[in-house]
């Protein structure tokens, strides 16, 4: 079997070049993987006898079929030159196919692409990066949007408005884009600068017509339309790959029964651990559990995605939205000189941007119940002091810890819990005075509490101190000599 393929270049004849033009007149057979080229009239006039694999378009059912089709064909041949339009190895699955299947070594002769063409056509260098992506694949991948970006294959206005559709999720409507049928092909060539949404206005989008997308650019200040931003260079991609195939029918049993209700505990767990390695001050743990929280963002966005609610490119552009919302004395003309600026600014805005909603009926109104009761309540006394509803310093709750310790020492059992319950909350206003974030101190507390604790239990093994056999006075001297190992040493 002998196989050669050749490119016939972008559609201009000159572009043929001499080992192409010998190995179509060399007298073997001839296979065009289509005769709707510019060039094919140039080998009509040659006299070069040919054979096409039109027809295999007119029965496949999908564009994969076709191709298979026109490699089993090639296939087919003891002898053959099989000629393709432009590069044999650029947006060629036929070509590729062959090369897979065939039983010997396939002699490739190489021609110029259409994206040469195009890049005189649009004085472009590609040298700083650029995407080539097929029009017919947009639904598998759309391109970042911080290059430069070619689509190919736009070859019917019906895969332009498909196209357009698909490319409108990462670009702004009216991003400018430039429509080129046939490049570098004289008499032929025309191009267009558009506006995205236009994309499939134009009836002489053919076979020959491709896509040139310029890249976004960074928002400028004030503007806070994330359509407009640049995606990372580190997308996350990656990640919600993965949990799009975990949820798959054929993904993980486990993953598939998930939904958002069946997630709240692991966000609540993940978060916590992210604190608790934030606070143990080591970088590589913390590192690994943001990443867990992560995935509980990416989880929740996948299953929201397959609800058709949103996905989690909308979770990025509306957090993103917000901060530079929320931020006029970065990104607008606002002034802030201190935090508590920052956080009287931030209410203003978020207050104007529910102005069309109805007021709420309690200032109290949005203090999640899903969080811990320390952060809750503190939570719930900022708001209700936001009204005037506070002591002037910390005298009045330092009284008020008092006042309700009495009450719990001297409540009957059934009214103890409820008791207790005004102790704490006491506490924490008495902490929120002090400006000492009580969720954060208790945690401290109880992890110095461990600490000291496993100390008594190490030494009383040393020892040889079984603790339930120890009075508590003889713990509370270990006690001490832990509290003693902790001081710093002079």
């Amino acid at each position: 079997m002998s196989i050669t393929v050749v490119g016939l270049g972008p559609g201009n004849p000159a572009h043929l070049t001499a080992g192409a033009l010998d190995a179509l007149k060399s007298g073997r057979p001839v296979l065009l993987r289509t005769a709707i080229h510019p060039t094919v009239d140039t080998l009509k006039y040659m006299g070069i006898p040919f054979e096409t694999c039109d027809d295999l378009y007119q029965r496949g059912r999908s564009f994969e079929e076709v191709y298979i089709a026109v490699a089993e064909r090639v296939l087919g041949y003891e002898d053959v030159v099989f000629a393709v339009p432009g590069h044999p190895m650029v947006g060629e699955s036929s070509v590729r196919l062959v090369m897979e299947r065939a039983a010997g070594p396939v002699e490739v002769i190489t021609g110029p692409s259409f994206l040469d063409a195009l890049l005189v056509t649009l004085g472009l260098d590609p040298v700083d990066g650029m995407e080539l992506l097929d029009a017919l694949q947009l639904g598998r991948r759309l391109p970042a949007g911080d290059l430069p970006a070619i689509v190919m294959q736009v070859h019917s206005r019906a895969v332009a408005s498909d196209a357009k559709l698909a490319l409108m999720e990462r670009y702004p409507d009216d991003h400018q884009v430039v429509l080129v049928r046939a490049a570098g092909v004289s008499g032929e060539e025309r191009q267009a600068v558009i506006p995205l949404h236009e994309l499939d206005h134009y009836d002489w989008v053919d076979y020959l017509t491709t896509l040139y997308l310029p890249p976004l650019k960074r928002s400028e200040v004030g503007d806070v339309d994330p359509k407009r931003w640049a995606p990372a260079r580190w997308p996350m991609d990656p990640l919600v790959e993965v949990m799009a195939r975990l949820r798959a029918p054929e993904g993980c049993p486990w993953d598939r029964e998930q939904t958002h209700l069946t997630l709240c505990k692991y966000m609540l767990e993940e978060a916590y651990e992210a604190v608790e390695a934030a606070e143990a001050g080591n970088p590589d743990l913390l590192c690994e559990e943001l990443g867990d929280v992560l995935l509980q963002v990416a989880f929740n966005a996948q299953v929201a995605s397959e609800n058709g609610d949103f996905d989690m490119h909308d979770v990025v552009r509306g957090i993103a939205a917000k901060l530079v919302r929320r931020h006029p004395h970065i990104f607008g003309e606002a002034e802030a000189e201190t935090p508590d600026d920052v956080v009287r600014n931030w209410e203003a805005i978020k207050r104007a941007e529910k102005g069309g909603a109805p007021q709420p009926a309690s200032v109290l109104e949005g203090v999640s119940k899903a969080l811990p009761a320390l952060t809750r309540a503190e939570k719930v006394q900022r708001k209700a002091a936001k009204v005037g509803f506070d002591w002037d310093d910390a005298q009045g709750p330092a009284d008020k810890v008092r006042e309700e310790l009495a009450e719990v020492l001297s409540a009957p059992e059934e009214e103890l819990a409820g008791e207790v319950g005004d102790l704490l909350f006491a506490g924490v206003n008495l902490a929120r005075k002090l400006k000492v974030d009580p969720e954060v101190a208790l945690t401290a507390t109880t992890a110095r509490f461990i600490r000291r604790f496993q100390y008594i239990e190490h030494r009383a093994a040393k020892l040889g101190r079984i603790l339930s056999n120890m009075t508590l006075a003889e713990m509370d001297e270990l006690w001490n000599q832990a509290k003693q190992a902790e001081l710093p040493q002079k």
